[in-house]
Protein backbone atom coordinates (compact mmCIF):
# COMPACT_ATOMS: atom_id res chain seq x y z
CA UNK A 1 0.00 0.00 0.00
CA UNK A 2 1.45 3.40 -1.09
CA UNK A 3 1.98 5.88 1.64
CA UNK A 4 -0.86 7.78 0.84
CA UNK A 5 -3.35 4.55 0.93
CA UNK A 6 -1.94 4.21 4.45
CA UNK A 7 -3.04 7.42 5.34
CA UNK A 8 -6.83 6.80 3.54
CA UNK A 9 -7.30 3.33 5.48
CA UNK A 10 -6.64 5.24 8.72
CA UNK A 11 -9.16 7.76 8.49
CA UNK A 12 -6.43 10.40 7.47
CA UNK A 13 -6.81 13.29 4.57
CA UNK A 14 -3.47 13.50 1.85
CA UNK A 15 -2.47 17.25 2.26
CA UNK A 16 -0.04 18.84 1.09
CA UNK A 17 2.00 19.85 4.52
CA UNK A 18 1.86 15.83 4.86
CA UNK A 19 3.36 15.32 1.59
CA UNK A 20 6.20 17.95 1.97
CA UNK A 21 7.07 16.43 5.27
CA UNK A 22 6.98 12.55 4.56
CA UNK A 23 9.07 14.22 1.92
CA UNK A 24 11.55 15.57 3.82
CA UNK A 25 11.85 12.77 6.20
CA UNK A 26 12.79 10.76 3.28
CA UNK A 27 15.01 12.96 1.52
CA UNK A 28 17.15 13.59 4.58
CA UNK A 29 17.06 10.48 5.85
CA UNK A 30 17.67 11.33 9.95
CA UNK A 31 16.51 14.62 10.93
CA UNK A 32 15.18 16.50 13.74
CA UNK A 33 11.84 17.90 13.44
CA UNK A 34 14.02 21.39 12.77
CA UNK A 35 15.91 20.29 10.13
CA UNK A 36 12.64 18.93 8.39
CA UNK A 37 11.37 22.22 9.37
CA UNK A 38 13.89 23.94 6.82
CA UNK A 39 13.52 21.36 3.82
CA UNK A 40 9.78 22.06 3.97
CA UNK A 41 9.89 25.78 3.94
CA UNK A 42 11.75 26.21 0.68
CA UNK A 43 8.39 24.99 -0.69
CA UNK A 44 6.00 25.82 2.08
CA UNK A 45 7.38 29.16 3.72
CA UNK A 46 3.77 29.17 5.93
CA UNK A 47 4.64 25.57 7.28
CA UNK A 48 5.59 26.18 11.33
CA UNK A 49 7.57 24.04 13.90
CA UNK A 50 4.26 22.71 15.16
CA UNK A 51 2.72 21.61 12.15
CA UNK A 52 5.59 19.52 11.45
CA UNK A 53 5.69 17.68 15.57
CA UNK A 54 1.83 17.25 14.36
CA UNK A 55 2.50 16.14 10.80
CA UNK A 56 5.45 14.05 12.59
CA UNK A 57 2.85 12.09 14.89
CA UNK A 58 0.11 10.82 12.06
CA UNK A 59 3.00 9.73 10.11
CA UNK A 60 4.24 8.19 12.79
CA UNK A 61 1.07 6.50 14.09
CA UNK A 62 0.10 5.23 10.59
CA UNK A 63 3.39 3.28 10.31
CA UNK A 64 5.43 5.88 8.07
CA UNK A 65 8.12 7.54 10.31
CA UNK A 66 9.59 6.62 13.37
CA UNK A 67 12.12 7.88 15.40
CA UNK A 68 15.39 7.70 17.85
CA UNK A 69 16.55 9.35 20.50
CA UNK A 70 20.09 9.82 19.66
CA UNK A 71 21.58 12.50 22.64
CA UNK A 72 19.75 14.43 24.00
CA UNK A 73 18.21 16.94 22.01
CA UNK A 74 14.67 16.67 20.32
CA UNK A 75 13.92 12.99 18.39
CA UNK A 76 15.41 11.93 15.35
CA UNK A 77 13.08 10.84 12.37
CA UNK A 78 13.35 8.48 9.77
CA UNK A 79 11.48 6.51 7.37
CA UNK A 80 10.04 3.03 8.32
CA UNK A 81 10.66 1.73 4.21
CA UNK A 82 14.25 2.10 5.00
CA UNK A 83 16.38 -1.46 6.48
CA UNK A 84 15.99 -1.84 9.69
CA UNK A 85 19.32 -0.33 11.46
CA UNK A 86 20.48 0.55 14.53
CA UNK A 87 22.04 3.86 15.22
CA UNK A 88 25.77 4.19 16.83
CA UNK A 89 25.92 7.60 18.39
CA UNK A 90 29.52 9.19 18.72
CA UNK A 91 30.15 11.12 22.00
CA UNK A 92 32.89 12.90 20.96
CA UNK A 93 31.60 13.76 17.04
CA UNK A 94 28.12 13.91 17.47
CA UNK A 95 28.15 11.31 14.16
CA UNK A 96 25.52 8.77 13.61
CA UNK A 97 26.66 5.75 11.52
CA UNK A 98 23.36 3.21 10.54
CA UNK A 99 24.31 -0.48 10.79
CA UNK A 100 22.05 -3.50 10.24
CA UNK A 101 19.65 -5.08 12.98
CA UNK A 102 22.06 -8.58 11.73
CA UNK A 103 24.73 -7.57 14.00
CA UNK A 104 22.57 -7.11 17.13
CA UNK A 105 20.59 -10.19 15.72
CA UNK A 106 22.25 -12.95 18.64
CA UNK A 107 21.63 -10.36 21.53
CA UNK A 108 18.20 -9.42 21.09
CA UNK A 109 17.77 -12.87 20.18
CA UNK A 110 18.81 -13.63 23.95
CA UNK A 111 16.56 -11.02 24.98
CA UNK A 112 13.42 -12.47 23.73
CA UNK A 113 14.52 -15.77 25.22
CA UNK A 114 15.58 -15.52 28.38
CA UNK A 115 13.21 -12.21 29.18
CA UNK A 116 10.60 -12.79 26.77
CA UNK A 117 11.38 -9.25 25.60
CA UNK A 118 10.39 -8.49 21.79
CA UNK A 119 12.83 -5.06 20.68
CA UNK A 120 11.93 -2.49 18.81
CA UNK A 121 15.41 -1.91 17.23
CA UNK A 122 13.78 1.25 15.27
CA UNK A 123 14.36 3.32 18.33
CA UNK A 124 17.71 1.76 19.17
CA UNK A 125 20.81 4.32 19.10
CA UNK A 126 24.33 2.82 21.05
CA UNK A 127 26.58 5.52 22.25
CA UNK A 128 30.17 5.57 22.42
CA UNK A 129 33.01 6.41 20.01
CA UNK A 130 33.30 6.15 16.54
CA UNK A 131 36.53 5.01 14.73
CA UNK A 132 37.80 8.15 13.77
CA UNK A 133 37.29 9.84 16.62
CA UNK A 134 39.59 6.79 18.68
CA UNK A 135 42.53 7.43 15.87
CA UNK A 136 42.28 11.05 17.32
CA UNK A 137 43.68 11.59 21.12
CA UNK A 138 41.15 12.73 23.81
CA UNK A 139 42.76 16.47 23.28
CA UNK A 140 41.93 16.82 19.72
Amino acid sequence: MDWEGRLHAQGYRVTPQRALVLAAVNELAHATPEEILVRVQRQSPRVNLSTVYRTLEVLEGVGLVTHAHLGHGPPTYHSVDDNMHIHLVCRRCDGVESISESIARPFLEALDQQQGFATDIGHMAVHGVCRACREVPDGR
